[in-house]
């Protein structure tokens, strides 16, 4: 479905210049921005995968993942087309690299129909906006998260944090809990390896603790690319910086997909990289891996085990309006 697309202008000759995201990109009549998905139609321009569902499933909320929030719960899961990065290392390529009209599995669903499924879903907190990028859905997703807030359903948003200022003040206040993927920690690596740059992404992270909603980070871990040690504590110390020391931090496992075939990332390295995060941090996990380590929610004050995890089994043992049951330390979490 065509949709008139927020945040553009126009300029000379039917060109458009699009201000959703830091690209701010300058579209010729009839071509599309970085993203695939926002066109330039006679000077004007629109966003084509308005209601365009590419996936629709109910996920444990830790897939997001978030683990502070609303832990052994189920949320409703959906995804679009499109993306304003180009990761070599992409997951999702057959979705996130893709045009409307390339793309053959999708069907039309509207913010209405989402949230009467988010309603009748087992177990469930909400509506989840990922799988591809969700930002370059920004109609949708906005429409959608305006209705689901005021139907009590929550809003989560799993993203590369690569988006303009503007909008992202104007959708906070709707959205209760977010995933920010931070790549890395160097504007080499961003722009060699995912077309974009770092700042953007890092000034979205302080946007989201300023307006102090639930944030947890991923950062996938590549050999070779991102995984010095120095680089990864600078990162970390600049993070406890922006949104202090009990952001929760995901260090997630590569394996090779789309066009990168280095081989996945060592489970030592993930090892080292996760105990430089714990000097830091007092909550950090590891993902893609199978680590009884990194997996559960400890006290940082007692070391009572308070959350057990296996794969996306959760059991919710010695925590209490969030306390820890055996020394009561307050525990960052929503539940």
């Amino acid at each position: 479905m065509i949709k008139k697309a927020k945040y553009y202008y126009k300029l000379k000759n039917k060109q458009v210049k699009c201000t959703l995201c830091p690209h701010n990109c300058i579209i010729n009549e009839g071509k599309y921005g970085i993203c695939k998905v926002r066109k330039n139609a006679g000077g004007k321009l629109i966003s084509e995968n308005y209601a365009q569902i590419s996936a629709i499933h109910s996920d444990p909320i830790e897939k997001k993942p978030l683990y502070h929030f609303y832990p052994g719960k189920n949320i409703l899961s959906i995804g679009s087309l499109g993306c304003n990065l180009k990761c070599n290392f992409c997951q999702n390529s057959n979705i996130s690299q893709t045009k409307v009209t390339d793309f053959n599995n999708s069907k039309i669903i509207y913010p209405e129909h989402i949230i009467k499924e988010a309603k009748r879903t087992r177990n469930n907190i909400g509506i989840a906006y990922t799988y591809n990028e969700p930002t370059v859905w920004y109609e949708f997703m906005y429409d959608t998260a305006k209705k689901a807030h005021k139907a009590k359903l929550k809003n989560v948003i799993v993203s590369n944090g690569y988006i303009n200022k503007k909008p992202l003040n104007k959708i906070i206040k709707y959205i209760d809990a977010f995933n920010i993927d931070i790549k890395a920690f160097t504007e080499t690596f961003y722009k060699e390896q995912t077309g974009s740059s770092l700042k953007p992404v890092l000034e979205t992270v302080k946007i989201i603790a300023n307006h102090k909603k639930h944030l947890e980070l991923t950062n996938l871990i590549i050999p070779t690319l991102n995984d010095d040690e120095s680089i990864f504590e600078e990162m970390i110390n600049e993070l406890v910086k922006i949104a202090g020391k009990n952001l929760i931090l995901h260090i997630s496992r590569y394996y090779p997909s789309y066009n990168m075939d280095i081989e996945h990332t060592p489970k030592e390295t993930m090892i080292k990289l996760y105990n430089i995060a714990k000097k830091h941090l007092n909550y950090v996990y590891l993902g893609n891996i199978i680590s009884e380590e990194g997996s559960n929610t400890i006290c940082r004050v007692c070391n009572e085990r308070l959350i057990s995890r296996d794969k996306y089994y959760t059991r919710i043992s010695n925590i209490s309006k969030n306390r820890c049951m055996n020394c009561n330390t307050k525990i960052p979490i929503i539940n």
